[in-house]
């Protein structure tokens, strides 16, 4: 259960993180919304973490 915390923080992390440097280097006149690609990219970046940080079952054995 603990694993599961974990993999939680470092999927929304991850997220947050491309949200982060996707608006940040933004130029003034582009503004400073979120555009639906960025979520796309953030959701996807949390996925991959998600996926990547599973437990692995075969190498206990």
């Amino acid at each position: 259960m603990k694993d599961r915390g974990i993999r939680k923080f470092l999927a929304v992390l991850a997220g947050l993180a491309v949200i982060y440097f996707g608006t940040t280097g933004r130029s003034p006149e582009e503004g400073r919304g979120i555009s639906g690609g960025l979520v796309v990219l953030a959701l996807l970046a949390s996925l991959l973490v998600w996926y990547l940080t599973r437990p692995g079952g075969d190498a206990a054995k």
